[in-house]
Protein backbone atom coordinates (compact mmCIF):
# COMPACT_ATOMS: atom_id res chain seq x y z
CA UNK A 1 0.00 0.00 0.00
CA UNK A 2 1.29 3.56 -0.92
CA UNK A 3 1.24 6.30 1.73
CA UNK A 4 0.61 8.92 -0.48
CA UNK A 5 -2.11 10.65 0.14
CA UNK A 6 -4.92 9.95 -2.84
CA UNK A 7 -6.13 13.28 -4.83
CA UNK A 8 -9.28 14.43 -3.99
CA UNK A 9 -11.84 13.70 -6.84
CA UNK A 10 -12.95 16.48 -8.97
CA UNK A 11 -16.39 17.05 -10.12
CA UNK A 12 -17.68 18.23 -12.88
CA UNK A 13 -20.47 21.16 -13.03
CA UNK A 14 -23.31 19.19 -13.10
CA UNK A 15 -22.01 16.98 -10.18
CA UNK A 16 -25.25 18.67 -7.76
CA UNK A 17 -27.72 17.77 -10.35
CA UNK A 18 -26.28 13.99 -10.75
CA UNK A 19 -26.27 13.51 -6.84
CA UNK A 20 -30.00 15.37 -7.45
CA UNK A 21 -31.36 12.66 -10.21
CA UNK A 22 -30.32 9.82 -8.24
CA UNK A 23 -27.53 9.09 -9.62
CA UNK A 24 -25.04 6.16 -7.99
CA UNK A 25 -21.28 8.33 -8.34
CA UNK A 26 -18.32 6.21 -8.96
CA UNK A 27 -14.07 7.69 -9.37
CA UNK A 28 -13.49 7.87 -13.18
CA UNK A 29 -10.31 9.45 -14.29
CA UNK A 30 -10.05 11.63 -11.36
CA UNK A 31 -13.69 12.51 -11.43
CA UNK A 32 -16.31 11.71 -8.91
CA UNK A 33 -18.70 10.53 -11.99
CA UNK A 34 -22.44 9.10 -12.67
CA UNK A 35 -22.39 5.67 -13.52
CA UNK A 36 -26.20 4.49 -14.00
CA UNK A 37 -29.43 6.51 -12.13
CA UNK A 38 -32.11 4.77 -10.87
CA UNK A 39 -33.80 2.95 -13.63
CA UNK A 40 -30.32 1.26 -14.37
CA UNK A 41 -27.74 0.60 -17.12
CA UNK A 42 -29.92 -1.28 -19.64
CA UNK A 43 -32.92 0.85 -19.35
CA UNK A 44 -30.32 3.89 -19.97
CA UNK A 45 -29.07 2.33 -22.59
CA UNK A 46 -31.99 1.47 -24.51
CA UNK A 47 -33.38 4.86 -24.08
CA UNK A 48 -30.63 6.24 -25.75
CA UNK A 49 -31.37 3.84 -28.75
CA UNK A 50 -34.45 4.86 -29.04
CA UNK A 51 -34.75 8.64 -28.22
CA UNK A 52 -32.31 10.81 -26.56
CA UNK A 53 -30.26 10.21 -24.11
CA UNK A 54 -28.13 13.30 -22.05
CA UNK A 55 -24.13 12.47 -21.06
CA UNK A 56 -22.21 14.57 -18.84
CA UNK A 57 -18.60 14.61 -20.45
CA UNK A 58 -16.85 17.51 -18.78
CA UNK A 59 -14.18 15.69 -17.59
CA UNK A 60 -12.95 15.38 -21.00
CA UNK A 61 -9.90 17.77 -21.89
CA UNK A 62 -10.56 21.03 -24.24
CA UNK A 63 -8.05 22.96 -25.48
CA UNK A 64 -7.25 25.94 -28.42
CA UNK A 65 -4.19 25.57 -30.82
CA UNK A 66 -3.71 28.95 -32.12
CA UNK A 67 -0.82 30.81 -34.11
CA UNK A 68 0.32 30.56 -38.03
CA UNK A 69 1.02 27.34 -39.31
CA UNK A 70 -0.57 25.37 -36.77
CA UNK A 71 -2.43 22.62 -38.80
CA UNK A 72 0.59 21.79 -40.47
CA UNK A 73 2.57 21.92 -37.18
CA UNK A 74 -0.19 19.42 -35.52
CA UNK A 75 0.66 17.02 -38.29
CA UNK A 76 3.92 16.40 -36.70
CA UNK A 77 2.13 14.59 -33.95
CA UNK A 78 -0.95 13.49 -35.64
CA UNK A 79 -1.18 11.12 -38.58
CA UNK A 80 -4.83 12.63 -39.64
CA UNK A 81 -4.81 15.17 -42.69
CA UNK A 82 -5.53 18.26 -40.38
CA UNK A 83 -4.11 20.56 -43.38
CA UNK A 84 -6.90 19.22 -45.47
CA UNK A 85 -9.34 20.04 -42.62
CA UNK A 86 -12.32 22.72 -44.17
CA UNK A 87 -13.46 25.63 -41.77
CA UNK A 88 -16.45 24.65 -39.26
CA UNK A 89 -15.28 20.45 -39.87
CA UNK A 90 -14.12 17.68 -37.34
CA UNK A 91 -11.93 15.16 -37.13
CA UNK A 92 -10.73 11.92 -35.16
CA UNK A 93 -7.25 11.39 -35.01
CA UNK A 94 -4.54 10.04 -32.83
CA UNK A 95 -1.67 11.37 -31.18
CA UNK A 96 0.76 8.61 -31.33
CA UNK A 97 4.46 8.46 -30.07
CA UNK A 98 8.08 7.61 -31.55
CA UNK A 99 7.17 3.84 -31.63
CA UNK A 100 3.71 4.16 -33.65
CA UNK A 101 1.83 3.61 -30.11
CA UNK A 102 -1.30 5.54 -29.46
CA UNK A 103 -0.97 7.92 -26.69
CA UNK A 104 -4.34 9.00 -26.65
CA UNK A 105 -7.13 9.69 -29.64
CA UNK A 106 -9.22 13.07 -30.02
CA UNK A 107 -11.30 15.32 -32.02
CA UNK A 108 -9.86 17.91 -34.10
CA UNK A 109 -11.75 21.15 -34.92
CA UNK A 110 -10.87 23.65 -37.35
CA UNK A 111 -12.74 27.08 -36.18
CA UNK A 112 -11.30 29.04 -38.88
CA UNK A 113 -8.57 31.16 -36.20
CA UNK A 114 -7.84 28.35 -34.28
CA UNK A 115 -7.60 24.22 -34.15
CA UNK A 116 -10.28 23.34 -30.84
CA UNK A 117 -9.19 20.14 -29.59
CA UNK A 118 -11.42 17.53 -27.66
CA UNK A 119 -8.89 14.73 -25.05
CA UNK A 120 -9.69 12.00 -22.99
CA UNK A 121 -9.93 12.90 -19.02
CA UNK A 122 -7.34 10.35 -18.42
CA UNK A 123 -4.67 11.35 -20.56
CA UNK A 124 -5.63 15.06 -20.70
CA UNK A 125 -2.52 16.66 -18.71
CA UNK A 126 -0.34 14.28 -20.61
CA UNK A 127 -1.66 15.90 -23.73
CA UNK A 128 -1.46 19.23 -23.12
CA UNK A 129 2.17 18.54 -21.78
CA UNK A 130 3.18 17.04 -24.84
CA UNK A 131 1.26 19.37 -27.35
CA UNK A 132 3.11 22.52 -25.17
CA UNK A 133 6.51 20.47 -25.57
CA UNK A 134 6.47 19.59 -28.98
CA UNK A 135 4.68 22.78 -30.62
CA UNK A 136 5.47 26.25 -27.87
CA UNK A 137 6.91 28.51 -28.39
CA UNK A 138 5.48 28.91 -32.47
CA UNK A 139 2.10 28.07 -31.34
CA UNK A 140 -0.23 28.91 -27.94
CA UNK A 141 -1.67 25.19 -26.53
CA UNK A 142 -4.26 26.87 -23.47
CA UNK A 143 -6.18 24.33 -21.97
CA UNK A 144 -10.04 25.49 -21.20
CA UNK A 145 -10.79 24.06 -18.26
CA UNK A 146 -13.81 26.81 -17.63
CA UNK A 147 -15.77 24.75 -20.71
CA UNK A 148 -18.19 22.09 -19.89
CA UNK A 149 -19.29 19.36 -22.75
CA UNK A 150 -22.24 17.77 -22.96
CA UNK A 151 -23.67 14.74 -25.17
CA UNK A 152 -27.16 14.19 -26.48
CA UNK A 153 -27.65 11.12 -28.46
CA UNK A 154 -30.39 9.24 -29.79
CA UNK A 155 -32.61 9.54 -32.43
CA UNK A 156 -34.45 12.22 -31.23
CA UNK A 157 -31.62 14.14 -30.68
CA UNK A 158 -31.80 16.33 -33.32
CA UNK A 159 -35.92 17.34 -32.80
CA UNK A 160 -35.13 17.80 -28.97
CA UNK A 161 -32.26 20.76 -29.68
CA UNK A 162 -34.13 21.78 -33.01
CA UNK A 163 -36.37 23.19 -30.44
CA UNK A 164 -33.83 25.62 -28.97
CA UNK A 165 -32.00 26.07 -32.21
CA UNK A 166 -33.93 25.04 -35.21
CA UNK A 167 -30.46 25.68 -37.67
CA UNK A 168 -29.02 22.44 -35.95
CA UNK A 169 -31.03 20.11 -38.11
CA UNK A 170 -29.53 20.81 -41.19
CA UNK A 171 -25.92 20.11 -39.85
CA UNK A 172 -24.30 17.09 -40.98
CA UNK A 173 -22.39 14.47 -39.18
CA UNK A 174 -18.66 16.29 -38.25
CA UNK A 175 -19.64 19.88 -38.90
CA UNK A 176 -19.73 22.47 -36.41
CA UNK A 177 -21.50 25.14 -35.39
CA UNK A 178 -22.28 28.42 -33.16
CA UNK A 179 -25.85 28.71 -32.01
CA UNK A 180 -27.85 30.12 -28.43
CA UNK A 181 -29.24 26.80 -26.63
CA UNK A 182 -31.36 28.80 -23.83
CA UNK A 183 -29.53 32.34 -24.82
CA UNK A 184 -26.58 29.99 -23.93
CA UNK A 185 -23.82 30.63 -26.44
CA UNK A 186 -22.53 27.13 -27.39
CA UNK A 187 -19.92 25.59 -29.83
CA UNK A 188 -22.15 22.43 -31.15
CA UNK A 189 -21.00 19.61 -33.22
CA UNK A 190 -22.92 16.78 -34.47
CA UNK A 191 -20.60 13.97 -33.30
CA UNK A 192 -20.58 11.62 -30.24
CA UNK A 193 -19.59 8.27 -29.54
CA UNK A 194 -22.35 5.97 -29.46
CA UNK A 195 -22.97 5.05 -32.84
CA UNK A 196 -26.21 7.20 -33.02
CA UNK A 197 -27.05 9.95 -34.35
CA UNK A 198 -25.75 13.15 -31.94
CA UNK A 199 -24.57 16.42 -30.90
CA UNK A 200 -21.99 17.43 -28.37
CA UNK A 201 -22.59 20.43 -26.91
CA UNK A 202 -19.43 22.80 -25.39
CA UNK A 203 -20.18 25.59 -23.31
CA UNK A 204 -19.50 27.51 -19.92
CA UNK A 205 -19.09 25.35 -17.22
CA UNK A 206 -21.19 28.44 -15.04
CA UNK A 207 -24.26 27.84 -17.75
CA UNK A 208 -23.85 23.73 -17.81
CA UNK A 209 -26.47 23.01 -15.49
CA UNK A 210 -28.97 25.52 -16.50
CA UNK A 211 -28.60 24.01 -20.12
CA UNK A 212 -29.04 20.27 -18.70
CA UNK A 213 -31.83 20.94 -17.32
CA UNK A 214 -33.55 22.45 -19.93
CA UNK A 215 -32.47 19.81 -22.04
CA UNK A 216 -33.93 17.19 -19.55
CA UNK A 217 -37.32 18.92 -19.63
CA UNK A 218 -38.09 17.80 -22.65
CA UNK A 219 -40.18 14.39 -22.32
CA UNK A 220 -37.70 12.24 -25.37
CA UNK A 221 -34.65 12.69 -22.83
CA UNK A 222 -33.34 11.10 -19.82
CA UNK A 223 -30.06 11.49 -17.63
CA UNK A 224 -27.53 8.37 -19.19
CA UNK A 225 -24.60 7.48 -17.27
CA UNK A 226 -20.71 5.89 -17.63
CA UNK A 227 -21.99 2.59 -17.98
CA UNK A 228 -24.64 2.75 -20.97
CA UNK A 229 -21.94 5.08 -22.42
CA UNK A 230 -20.19 2.33 -22.12
CA UNK A 231 -21.97 -0.35 -23.69
CA UNK A 232 -23.59 1.71 -26.33
CA UNK A 233 -20.02 2.67 -27.51
CA UNK A 234 -19.13 -0.99 -27.35
CA UNK A 235 -22.06 -2.20 -29.36
CA UNK A 236 -20.95 -0.16 -31.90
CA UNK A 237 -16.90 -0.76 -32.19
CA UNK A 238 -15.83 2.00 -30.88
CA UNK A 239 -12.25 2.05 -28.63
CA UNK A 240 -12.12 2.76 -24.99
CA UNK A 241 -8.90 4.81 -24.43
CA UNK A 242 -6.20 2.81 -21.85
CA UNK A 243 -8.54 -0.78 -22.80
CA UNK A 244 -8.50 -1.16 -26.62
CA UNK A 245 -5.73 1.47 -27.58
CA UNK A 246 -2.87 2.66 -25.49
CA UNK A 247 0.93 3.24 -26.16
CA UNK A 248 1.20 -0.74 -26.79
CA UNK A 249 -0.81 -0.54 -29.38
CA UNK A 250 -0.60 1.34 -32.78
CA UNK A 251 -3.79 2.54 -35.09
CA UNK A 252 -3.12 -0.12 -37.58
CA UNK A 253 -3.31 -3.16 -34.94
CA UNK A 254 -6.15 -1.27 -33.71
CA UNK A 255 -7.73 -1.28 -36.76
CA UNK A 256 -8.06 2.76 -37.19
CA UNK A 257 -6.88 3.05 -40.80
CA UNK A 258 -9.71 5.13 -41.33
CA UNK A 259 -8.09 7.67 -39.23
CA UNK A 260 -4.68 7.97 -41.44
CA UNK A 261 -4.93 10.02 -44.02
CA UNK A 262 -4.28 9.30 -47.59
CA UNK A 263 -1.68 11.98 -47.67
CA UNK A 264 -0.30 11.25 -45.02
CA UNK A 265 -0.06 7.67 -45.33
CA UNK A 266 2.18 8.34 -48.89
CA UNK A 267 4.26 11.18 -47.14
CA UNK A 268 4.49 10.31 -43.19
CA UNK A 269 6.41 12.98 -41.35
CA UNK A 270 4.40 12.21 -38.05
CA UNK A 271 5.66 10.68 -35.15
CA UNK A 272 6.14 6.79 -35.62
CA UNK A 273 5.42 7.11 -39.31
CA UNK A 274 8.51 4.77 -39.96
CA UNK A 275 6.33 1.87 -37.66
CA UNK A 276 2.93 2.38 -38.64
CA UNK A 277 3.18 2.93 -42.45
CA UNK A 278 5.61 -0.39 -42.26
CA UNK A 279 2.63 -2.03 -40.68
CA UNK A 280 0.53 -0.95 -43.41
CA UNK A 281 2.65 -2.02 -45.99
CA UNK A 282 3.43 -5.83 -44.57
CA UNK A 283 0.89 -5.80 -42.04
CA UNK A 284 0.55 -6.35 -38.30
CA UNK A 285 1.14 -9.22 -36.04
CA UNK A 286 -2.06 -9.23 -34.47
CA UNK A 287 -5.89 -7.10 -34.81
CA UNK A 288 -8.43 -5.61 -33.26
CA UNK A 289 -11.88 -8.21 -33.72
CA UNK A 290 -14.95 -8.07 -33.01
CA UNK A 291 -15.63 -11.46 -30.69
CA UNK A 292 -19.20 -13.04 -30.49
CA UNK A 293 -19.16 -14.89 -27.76
CA UNK A 294 -22.05 -18.07 -27.56
CA UNK A 295 -24.49 -18.06 -24.78
CA UNK A 296 -24.64 -15.64 -22.22
CA UNK A 297 -21.96 -15.92 -20.51
CA UNK A 298 -20.07 -12.65 -21.11
CA UNK A 299 -16.31 -12.06 -21.27
CA UNK A 300 -14.58 -9.22 -19.55
CA UNK A 301 -11.38 -7.55 -19.82
CA UNK A 302 -8.27 -9.59 -19.87
CA UNK A 303 -10.37 -12.57 -20.91
CA UNK A 304 -7.88 -15.15 -22.64
CA UNK A 305 -8.42 -15.97 -26.20
CA UNK A 306 -7.74 -19.55 -27.15
CA UNK A 307 -7.44 -21.23 -30.74
CA UNK A 308 -8.89 -24.85 -31.40
CA UNK A 309 -6.12 -26.42 -29.89
CA UNK A 310 -6.06 -24.26 -26.62
CA UNK A 311 -3.32 -22.36 -27.57
CA UNK A 312 -3.34 -18.54 -26.61
CA UNK A 313 -3.49 -16.38 -29.43
CA UNK A 314 -5.42 -12.91 -27.82
CA UNK A 315 -7.11 -11.21 -25.30
CA UNK A 316 -10.45 -9.16 -24.74
CA UNK A 317 -10.12 -5.99 -24.58
CA UNK A 318 -13.65 -4.29 -23.62
CA UNK A 319 -16.57 -7.40 -23.18
CA UNK A 320 -20.12 -7.24 -21.55
CA UNK A 321 -23.67 -7.45 -22.28
CA UNK A 322 -25.49 -5.70 -25.23
CA UNK A 323 -28.66 -4.67 -24.74
CA UNK A 324 -30.05 -3.76 -28.21
CA UNK A 325 -28.66 -7.20 -29.94
CA UNK A 326 -29.79 -8.85 -26.09
CA UNK A 327 -26.29 -10.99 -25.84
CA UNK A 328 -22.83 -10.95 -24.93
CA UNK A 329 -20.61 -8.69 -26.83
CA UNK A 330 -16.73 -8.51 -26.73
CA UNK A 331 -13.73 -7.05 -28.85
CA UNK A 332 -10.37 -7.45 -28.50
CA UNK A 333 -6.63 -8.19 -30.17
CA UNK A 334 -6.36 -11.90 -31.50
CA UNK A 335 -3.44 -13.29 -33.76
CA UNK A 336 -3.82 -12.16 -37.50
CA UNK A 337 -3.64 -15.57 -38.58
CA UNK A 338 -7.16 -16.27 -36.50
CA UNK A 339 -8.48 -12.94 -37.15
CA UNK A 340 -11.13 -13.93 -40.03
CA UNK A 341 -14.88 -12.99 -39.60
CA UNK A 342 -16.52 -16.34 -38.39
CA UNK A 343 -12.84 -18.00 -37.20
CA UNK A 344 -14.23 -20.45 -33.89
CA UNK A 345 -12.11 -19.56 -31.13
CA UNK A 346 -12.69 -20.29 -27.46
CA UNK A 347 -12.80 -17.71 -24.20
CA UNK A 348 -11.47 -18.53 -20.99
CA UNK A 349 -14.16 -17.30 -18.69
CA UNK A 350 -13.94 -17.95 -14.85
CA UNK A 351 -11.38 -20.77 -15.78
CA UNK A 352 -13.72 -22.79 -18.56
CA UNK A 353 -13.23 -22.85 -22.37
CA UNK A 354 -16.39 -21.64 -23.57
CA UNK A 355 -17.05 -21.48 -27.21
CA UNK A 356 -16.93 -17.88 -29.52
CA UNK A 357 -16.14 -16.47 -33.13
CA UNK A 358 -14.80 -13.54 -34.37
CA UNK A 359 -17.09 -11.15 -35.48
CA UNK A 360 -17.74 -8.17 -37.68
CA UNK A 361 -17.64 -4.76 -36.28
CA UNK A 362 -20.24 -2.75 -35.02
CA UNK A 363 -22.24 -5.17 -33.46
CA UNK A 364 -25.13 -2.35 -33.46
CA UNK A 365 -25.23 -0.63 -37.11
CA UNK A 366 -24.37 2.92 -36.95
CA UNK A 367 -26.50 5.51 -37.62
CA UNK A 368 -24.89 9.03 -37.97
CA UNK A 369 -26.72 11.78 -39.75
CA UNK A 370 -24.27 12.57 -43.14
CA UNK A 371 -26.65 14.81 -44.71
Amino acid sequence: MSDQPQAPLQKTPLHALHVGLGARMVPFAGYEMPVQYPTGIVAEHLHTRSQAGLFDVSHMGQARLDGAGRSQALERLVPGDIQALKPDRMRYTLLTNATGGILDDLMVTNLGDHLHLVVNAACKAADVEHLKRELEPSLAVTPLPDRALLALQGPAAAEVLGRLAPAVKAMSFMTVATHRLADIECLISRSGYTGEDGFEISLPAEAAERLARRLLAEPEVKPIGLGARDTLRLEAGLCLYGHDIDQSTTPVEADLGFALGKRRREAGGFLGADVILRQLRDGTARKRVGVQPEGRAPARDGTEILDSGGAKIGHITSGGFGPSIDRPIAMGYIASAHAAIGTAVSLMVRGTPRPARVAPLPFVAHRYHRG
